[in-house]
């Protein structure tokens, strides 16, 4: 009697002990034996996708877009540990990301530029300094978008020979091109940080190679402004009988302009900034500003649009700042002093501050 009564209780201790190894090692697995987690994964990845991407390209709040980056970005790649990297979206995440240190870059810039207009040397360097960790960040941010967004599309830009990927969709599109466009960006931005972050530039000639699969006319000239842009960085690139560079860029803010987001005419600026060009990029911002009144911004990539405002609203801000201890003027955007003929001078109403 006392050991039949004996030998279910030792069975049962048996199994209490199995029970116990086993949610041991679930515990010790962690998230990767949750299915739960790996559903989540692929339900977020996919909402992502189809819903919060489109959603953020019609944005036209280029700052909360890029805290979006910053925020949702951890939170989208955690996933990654249980299914697979959404490299698609992923690749947007994090050009938002790099946008947000961008516009800290940008800022400690314009003080660099205020404190050696008033002569203040420390001030100036330091912010000098700040402005350069900060282009570092960037062009890291940036390498890392464009990584992913060759990823997605399983394309690899240092194929012998140029084999383009299967876009099904204008969003892919999209995010294929601007993966590109954020590459160029990533060398422009390691390079005025002094090389800090270490960024290949064989980006630059596979991007102008990878440009080519994407039609230029119905992307507002951005295929042919990355190249041209690429001509200019490194003229070995450019084919023969081609056109000039500038000519090229020109011709693609135009583009642009009828397609309703004029990123084109950013590049036609970066470019004119980084191999002086006074007159060029003071005929862009013109343009820019005098756009305003007749282009139809395509709601669809609005915050395309926006990015590019920003850009150039930059590039005025640094020649005001540097040559007038101040940013633009909100009257003489498209303007490069404030000399005017048959205007009124813009004065400040004390009355308002009281």
């Amino acid at each position: 009697m006392i050991s039949s009564l004996v030998k279910p209780i030792v069975c049962m201790a048996a199994m209490r002990t199995k029970l116990l190894t086993l949610a041991a090692l679930a515990l010790l697995a962690g998230c990767s034996a949750n299915p739960i987690y790996t559903t989540t994964g692929i339900v977020l990845s996919n909402y992502s996708e189809g819903e919060a991407t489109p959603y953020v390209l019609q944005m036209s709040d280029p700052e909360m877009a890029c805290a979006l980056g910053e925020g949702i970005d951890p939170l989208l790649y955690s996933f990654s540990r249980v299914t697979d990297a959404p490299e698609s979206t992923g690749s947007l995440m994090m050009l938002l990301a790099g946008n947000c240190v961008e516009y800290r870059a940008w800022e400690a810039e314009l003080e660099y530029l205020r404190e050696d207009y008033a002569g203040n040397v420390p001030a100036a360097k330091d912010a000098r300094e700040r402005s350069k960790r900060l282009n570092a960040e960037t062009a890291k941010r940036r390498y890392i978008a464009y990584q992913r967004a060759m990823a997605a599309y399983d394309f690899d830009p240092g194929a012998e020979e140029l084999e383009c990927p299967f876009l099904f969709t204008e969003q892919e599109e999209l995010t294929f091109l601007m993966g590109l466009l954020t590459g160029l960006q990533a060398i422009v931005n390691d390079a005025n940080s002094g090389a800090m972050a270490g960024v290949p530039r064989n980006i630059a000639p596979q991007a102008e190679r990878a440009a080519q699969c994407v039609d230029n006319e119905k992307w507002g000239g951005i295929p042919n402004a990355i190249r041209g842009l690429v001509w200019l960085l490194l003229p070995d690139t450019r084919p023969n009988l081609s056109p000039d560079p500038w000519e090229v860029l020109e011709d693609s803010s135009e583009l642009g302009i009828a397609a309703g987001f004029r990123a084109s005419m950013a590049l036609e600026a970066v470019a004119a900034e980084t191999f002086g060009k006074p007159e060029v990029l003071e005929d862009v911002i013109k343009r820019f500003a005098e756009a305003d009144n007749t282009i139809v911004v395509r709601d669809d990539y609005r915050l395309v649009d926006e990015v590019a405002r920003d850009v150039i609203q930059f590039s005025s801000d640094k020649h005001w700042t540097k040559n007038y201890g101040y940013r633009t003027p909100r009257r003489h955007f498209g303007k490069m002093s404030p000399e005017s003929n048959n205007e009124e001078v813009e004065t400040m109403d004390l009355d308002d501050l009281l």
